[in-house]
């Protein structure tokens, strides 16, 4: 096991391991406890009572964070001509079509998100094995796929996210940077739990959150008392 680093034993130091924490006090606590240089990114991990092999138990949703996201996320608008000027407009980084379809399959993908249109949709799917594993594929569950483009780029540029529970049953998500107010990551993990429990299969039994730890780049993990939360 690699050895801590002074900055890292005295994080560590700070949290208490047996004790689950309200979600105001972690986090106020998952500031202190950040000792990187950079501003890090605010991490929640919440296991849930499901079996994600059964497509049933699938816990996938989006959520607007209403405090942002704190990243500058950088959008691909794959668009026809006629709806280039309202994603421009919207804020798209990058606007275009069979230019930047040509780039990714060459190995381009410097970007966060990709929102496009429906008809379009069709000749995204040869670059499945590009964008898939990156998680960039557009998807009309998350909104990415749709007539409104304006309005999806808006939406992602205003902290949109998706998130989805992984094969261990575990629903990771960046909410924040660290240099956030306390209330605000508070605002936006509260936000995303409330969105998870709403999402909650009806054939999921037993305990649906079962735990919840938010932590920051590199720093220990804060568990939160569910209780405080449901």
């Amino acid at each position: 096991m690699a050895k801590l680093t002074k900055k890292q034993k005295e994080a560590t130091a700070l949290v208490d391991a047996t004790k689950a924490y309200t979600l105001k006090e972690a986090s106020a606590l998952v500031k202190e406890v950040t000792k990187v240089k950079f501003d890090a990114s605010v991490d929640i991990a919440v296991r849930l009572g499901v079996d994600p092999r059964k497509a049933n138990q699938m816990v996938r949703g989006v959520v607007t964070l209403p405090h942002g996201t704190g990243k500058d996320v950088k959008v691909l608008a794959l668009v026809t001509p006629d709806k280039e000027a309202e994603a421009k407009e919207a804020g798209a980084d990058y606007v275009g079509l069979d230019e930047y379809l040509d780039k990714i399959k060459g190995g381009w993908t410097d970007v966060d998100v990709i929102v496009t249109m429906p008809s379009v949709m069709g000749k995204l799917g040869p670059l499945g094995r590009i964008l898939g594993p990156r998680g960039l594929m557009p998807n009309p569950k998350t909104g990415t796929v749709t007539m409104d483009v304006g309005k999806a780029v808006q939406d992602v540029k205003g902290g949109k996210i998706d998130f989805k529970v992984d094969k261990t049953g575990i629903v990771h998500a960046a909410i924040g940077k660290a240099s956030f107010e306390a209330d605000k990551i508070e605002g936006n993990a509260h936000e995303l739990i409330q969105t998870i429990i709403k999402l909650k299969p009806s054939t999921a039994k037993g305990t649906y959150i079962k735990s919840i730890f938010m932590s920051s780049t590199m720093s220990p993990g804060i568990q939160i008392d569910t209780k405080s939360v449901i």
